[in-house]
Order: C-alpha cells, then sequence, then structure tokens
C-alpha cells in the first residue's frame, strides 16, 4: 500500500502491534494492555470481557487465565476468538480475529512466577466463574492457600495461556470528520502470507 506510512508503516503487524503498545505505556493511565476478548458458548452465544494481553510473541498474542473459567471453557470448545485494544489517549485501536490453542507449561511456569505473591495464591484460590456464597469464602481459601503454599508457590496445573494466532489484524487510528484510517491484515491459514487492504471507515 503506498499510503501505508508512518505509524501503519511495517511488513510485520506483530512489530506494529508491539510498537502500538509501547507508545500505550506512556500515555494510557491504567492498563494499557486491557483487551477486550470475545469467545461464543457452546449455544452460540456470544461473551465479552476485559483481560490482560500478557505478551506479543512473533506469530500470536498471549493471555493467561483459569481453565476452568467460563472464558476458557469457550476457547477451548470454539478454538477460536476476537479481541480489541482500544487506545482513548491515542486514538487507535487494534482488532484481532483467530485461532487459540493452550500455551505450553515452560512458558506459563515462567511467566506464573513473575506475578506478586498475592497474585499467585490468588490463582490456587479463586474458583474462577463458579458462584460464591460470600467475600468471606474466598478471603478464607486465600490465607489457608498462603499456609499450605508458604513464599513459592508452583503453577497450578488448571492456570495457564492461551495463544491467538491471528487470521485477521486490522490497525485503526481516528482521522478527521471520522474518516478513519483502516488497514487489514488478512491471511488464509495461521502459516500463509499476509494480504493487506485499506479498508473505508
Amino acid at each position: 500500500m503506498s499510503d501505508r506510512d508512518g505509524i501503519f508503516a511495517g511488513d510485520n503487524p506483530f512489530e506494529i502491534a508491539r510498537r502500538w503498545l509501547s507508545e500505550a505505556e506512556k500515555t494510557e493511565v491504567n492498563d494499557p494492555n486491557a483487551m477486550a476478548l470475545a469467545t461464543v458458548d457452546a449455544d452460540g452465544l456470544p461473551n465479552a470481557r476485559i483481560v490482560l494481553l500478557k505478551s506479543i510473541e512473533d506469530d500470536a498474542f498471549v493471555l493467561y487465565t483459569n481453565f476452568g473459567s467460563a472464558k476458557s471453557q469457550e476457547l477451548l470448545q470454539s478454538g477460536k476468538a476476537a479481541f480489541v485494544l482500544h487506545w482513548k489517549s491515542l486514538r487507535r485501536q487494534i482488532r484481532v480475529r483467530g485461532s487459540v490453542t493452550r500455551d505450553n507449561h515452560e512458558t506459563a511456569d515462567a511467566y506464573y512466577a513473575t506475578r506478586p505473591l498475592r497474585s499467585r495464591i490468588g490463582a490456587w484460590a479463586s474458583k474462577q466463574s463458579q458462584p460464591l456464597s460470600d467475600r468471606s469464602v474466598l478471603e478464607q481459601r486465600m490465607e489457608r492457600f498462603s499456609e499450605t503454599l508458604g513464599d513459592n508457590p508452583a503453577r497450578p496445573e488448571f492456570w495457564g495461556g492461551f495463544r491467538i494466532s491471528p487470521q485477521e489484524i486490522e490497525f485503526w487510528c481516528e482521522g478527521p470528520n471520522r474518516l478513519h484510517d483502516r488497514f487489514q491484515w488478512k491471511r488464509a491459514t495461521p502459516e500463509g502470507d499476509w494480504n493487506i487492504s485499506r479498508l473505508y471507515p
């Protein structure tokens, strides 16, 4: 694309995404890596929630969660997901759609070890997405696991990561008079070549 320059320039969409996220880290007050993750349940009913993007790898976007949660069950059942990163301060967003795989144990272990101790214990204590009768029950579970797990808890087997390997990535930037700039990167398979198109706003 002859006019794909400036913030849209580059031959690798993952590098562009990393660059945009790095810029957002300087301007967004809270959680520049927050993204709206969309899934679908077994009945075809859509679901969405805000989660944190933890890394942008060479060919995938990675998040971590409890495998027993509703989002995990929906990700595993469909094998597909979509998400949006939106930065109000930059007036930009990235939209992604693609296939999903579970993160390998080594990478999940390494990320889990970087989390604050109480967050690591919280992963053990929370039965994510399950009914909770009272907050005191959760707090009691936190204290109980704190006593039994010590200062270096291992990653629970029911907690880990998902990689979203995109077939579509769209880079969007607000333009004057609602004439936004949109560039869509699209490929037929995760191993395929990217086709890049400018879209009408």
